[in-house]
């Protein structure tokens, strides 16, 4: 099989910080992502419009997309529950709308307070928004693996999600391992049912490494089937507030260079993104999971 060049969605900005215990300065926040739009990185999720009780991390979002310097051709995306956050979103000129959901009622309900076919519903207005202002909606299927109250999440389930949101003109959808439990097996079973329904270009994975899976999983479904799109976070930055034993995801710059020792067309500068982790950590106040990131300064990738 023809190995396409790989996409990543760069989510440490968003997914990476919103679980942080620090309150991470402005300033920190916005050298971060102009740090990554230095990297070669096509697409970076800068911030979420939510409730600043439900998610208090990303409540200066609209701040940090105001004072980022943008690089042109790189798009600043932004995460969205309802259409007030897609009012702000608009406002804050993000290039993208994301919303989410799950495969796991019970999560679903824990994250959001809503199940999955109201969750949905939800999405119709911020849809259809997104459409009229000609921005590109990517949705998020959360715990398409495996579930912290449910236990492992059937195919079938993840499926029924994906069929129930392509009536709302979604462009891409990203599938997540949101407590990193999954393995190789797992990420074929899932991927031998959607991907007869799904084009493979329209396909991110989302993985997190709790278990150190993340890297061994992506491969697996680049190298076997064709998928080119990855969430990533630098310095495997991240976790959920409302799964618990979740970890970071799989760090940016150890998956690109995963992706480039197996042949693959990599679309960012690895020490670029290295760095722009590490320039993070004073603020955040503790040590990066990334592999790469614990190297000596002076080793050279």
């Amino acid at each position: 099989m023809k190995r396409p060049p790989l996409r990543f969605v760069e989510v440490g900005p968003r997914d990476g910080l919103q679980n942080e215990a620090a309150c991470l300065p402005l300033a920190a926040k916005v050298e971060f992502v102009d740090r990554l739009s230095e990297s070669g990185l096509p697409e970076i999720e800068a911030g979420a419009f939510v409730s600043p009780r439900a998610v208090p991390r990303m409540a200066d979002s609209a701040a940090v997309f105001k004072a980022i310097a943008r690089k042109p051709g790189v798009v600043y995306s932004a995460l969205v529950p309802n259409e007030r956050g897609l009012g702000e979103a608009l406002e804050a000129a993000a290039g993208k709308i994301a919303v989410f959901t799950a495969a796991s009622e019970t999560f679903n309900r824990r994250n959001i307070n809503a199940g999955i076919a109201e969750s949905i519903a939800r999405f119709k207005p911020v849809a259809a928004g997104a459409k009229a202002a000609g921005l590109p909606l990517r949705a998020y299927v959360s715990t398409a693996f495996f579930c912290p109250f449910e236990g492992r999440v059937a195919p079938k389930a993840v499926l029924e999600v994906v069929r129930r949101l392509r009536p709302l003109g979604v462009d891409e959808l990203s599938i997540g391992d949101t407590i990193g439990r999954a393995g190789p097996d797992d990420v074929r079973r899932l991927l031998d049912v959607l991907l007869p329904e799904l084009p493979v270009e329209r396909l991110f994975l989302h993985f997190h490494d709790t278990y150190g899976m993340a890297v061994a999983n992506a491969l697996t479904a680049w190298q076997e089937y064709g998928v080119s799109g990855f969430d990533a976070s630098a310095g495997g930055l991240g976790g959920c507030p409302y799964a618990p034993g979740a970890s970071g995801n799989v760090a940016t710059e150890d998956l690109a260079f995963a992706f480039k020792a197996c042949g693959g067309s990599v679309p960012v500068e690895i020490e670029a993104v290295k760095a722009a982790a590490l320039a993070l950590r004073p603020a955040l106040g503790h040590p990066l999971s990334s592999r790469l990131a614990a190297l000596p300064q002076d080793k050279k990738l």
